[in-house]
């Protein structure tokens, strides 16, 4: 279920249902957030303690992008291409058509899980880059250029939450194959976008990875934070009317499944 979508009423079972509801998925949360979390937590102290290996494996990506980019003036400019498409104004744009329709389908608290979600992922990023304070790759030969600091990747970390979020509001609406298709283009998407970032040689490979982890980590504490408040007012919500078949499936409800 979508968080901050209300749930179906269940006037059998109440309390009891509700507070194993909300332990189960806290459980879940955590052990979804330990996954994550871990990674990014070892990236950020590899590359605080500038870790030989990972030093290695970073220089040897961006050599070796940089080199076959040099070469290829295609190449470069659909990785821009891509890169743009992952850009904060088209995030911006994007996300905001998202929080309109929410709100036009009387949908606040999934508007709202949104909104906290994606900005407060941006202002972590900011805070994040400036107290590890890792400068951006240098190249001889650079193909872009790109100011700022450089872990974690905000464009990794923006496309991770930001596909993350549109799958949670949109999936409960499709269906077998649409909803595969969805994941894997979600997926593919987030990829190449970490990828654009390497092969302009703006980031280092360690960056796009602890991007993608953070964003992670920081989708799954939302999620959970909105899906726990949502079980919490349960009770008021076994007297709401009865929704539509097509809001139902919008919020992940019986109906139309």
């Amino acid at each position: 279920m979508p968080p901050g979508a209300e749930p179906p009423a269940s006037p059998a079972k109440g309390p009891e249902v509700s507070l194993g509801t909300r332990a189960a998925r806290i459980v879940g949360a955590a052990l979804a957030l330990v996954l994550v979390t871990v990674p990014f937590a070892l990236t950020l102290e590899l590359v605080e303690d500038r870790w030989p290996p990972l030093l290695r494996a970073d220089r040897g990506a961006r050599d070796t992008l940089n080199s076959y980019a040099v070469a290829h003036a295609g190449f470069v400019e659909a990785m821009r291409l891509i890169s743009t498409a992952g850009s904060a104004p088209v995030w911006i744009g994007v996300l905001t058509v998202v929080v309109g329709w929410l709100l036009w389908r009387r949908l606040p608290r999934l508007a709202l899980f949104v909104v906290v979600t994606t900005v407060v992922s941006a202002m972590l990023n900011a805070a994040v880059k400036s107290a590890v304070h890792r400068l951006r790759p240098v190249l001889e030969t650079p193909v872009a250029q790109e100011h700022g600091l450089s872990f974690p990747s905000g464009h990794a970390q923006s496309a991770m939450v930001g596909y993350a979020v549109l799958l949670i509001v949109f999936l409960p609406m499709l269906h077998g194959a649409w909803r595969a298709s969805a994941v894997a283009l979600a997926a593919v998407a987030v990829l190449a976008i970490g990828f654009s970032r390497l092969a302009l040689g703006v980031h280092y490979l360690s960056d796009v990875v602890g991007g993608f982890a953070f964003g992670a980590a920081w989708v799954i504490v939302m999620a959970a934070a909105f899906n726990v408040l949502t079980i919490d007012r349960r009770g008021r919500l076994r007297a709401t009317p009865r929704r539509s078949a097509a809001d139902s499936q919008l919020l992940g409800g019986p109906a139309g499944r």
